[in-house]
């Protein structure tokens, strides 16, 4: 399957829809800062924060969804997928498939989001450009047939945005104004710069343990803003392994995570890879 659906940034135009969402949630947070200060509203958008990057993102979307590095009950399967979709990226079967396609065209013609096209195309410019695909699970499906077969992610990926406003009306009820201003549009403003910047940051600056055919990079304070993700070259060398920390200095939160599943039994088939070849995987005991 080839990666049409990206075409290159010369040829796109603005989507209103989208930037204009993403407009107000900045504003939002910024009203939130600077006028609704409150602790208890700072301390749940934390939680929220590491529930949605954490386990939505590194755990649901990216390890397990999108590389198949571990396997977790379906309940288990299917409480990642939520997490993920309060992120505002878009349903699982868009994030899976725009993922994938990343890895295939890494910094080439087709690849949705690389620095080669400007390091604020591979930010956020691709996503305010051209037509908006995060409900289109139909055209997405066909970039992950696997996800498209599963009713749940069909549903998903079609009304994505509903578990973020459930969530966002529990918030009001809960703490009021301050509450949704923090648990919703700050965290996931956050979430969402987090994310791009390992599309940006990390082919652009950071350490190459391995000569991959990209410009992927380890970044430790990337690293740090997403429980792992960061250390984008280890993982594009190694795309399947569950850890992407390789080294004892190479703090990956997502991974100690899936360790502690393993450990208790819930995660099963963990794949990791052995840091002497980029195309070396076992089973970890």
């Amino acid at each position: 399957m080839s990666a049409e659906i990206y075409a290159h940034k010369s040829t796109q135009s603005i989507n209103w829809l989208t930037t204009t969402w993403f407009a107000a949630f900045h504003i939002l947070a910024i009203i939130a800062i600077f006028f609704y200060w409150d602790w208890k509203a700072i301390a749940v958008a934390a939680g929220l924060y590491w529930l949605c990057i954490g386990c939505g993102i590194g755990m649901g979307y990216h390890r397990l969804h999108t590389h198949r590095s571990y396997k977790v009950p379906k309940w288990l399967d299917y409480f990642f997928c939520i997490c993920g979709s309060m992120t505002l990226e878009g349903g699982p079967i868009f994030w899976v498939a725009t993922h994938r396609i990343h890895h295939q065209k890494s910094d080439q013609e087709g690849d949705p989001h690389s620095p080669r096209d400007g390091g604020f195309w591979a930010h956020v410019g691709w996503i305010i450009y051209g037509d908006g695909k995060h409900s289109d699970t139909e055209l997405m499906g066909k970039y992950a047939p696997d996800m498209a077969k599963v009713p749940f992610y069909r549903w998903l990926n079609t009304w994505h945005w509903v578990p973020l406003v459930v969530s966002s009306v529990l918030l009001y009820l809960i703490g009021g104004t301050a509450m949704v201003l923090w648990g919703t549009c700050v965290r996931v403003v956050l979430g969402l710069h987090a994310t791009w910047l390992v599309n940006s940051a990390t082919h652009m600056w950071g350490n190459r343990r391995f000569a991959t055919r990209d410009d992927s990079r380890n970044s430790w304070w990337v690293a740090l803003l997403t429980f792992g993700e960061g250390w984008h070259n280890n993982h594009h060398a190694h795309p399947v392994s569950a850890r992407h920390g390789l080294a004892w200095y190479e703090f990956d939160m997502t991974w100690l995570q899936i360790r502690l599943l393993q450990l208790v039994g819930v995660a099963k088939n963990v794949r990791i890879a052995k840091t002497t070849s980029p195309t070396e995987m076992r089973e970890a005991a």
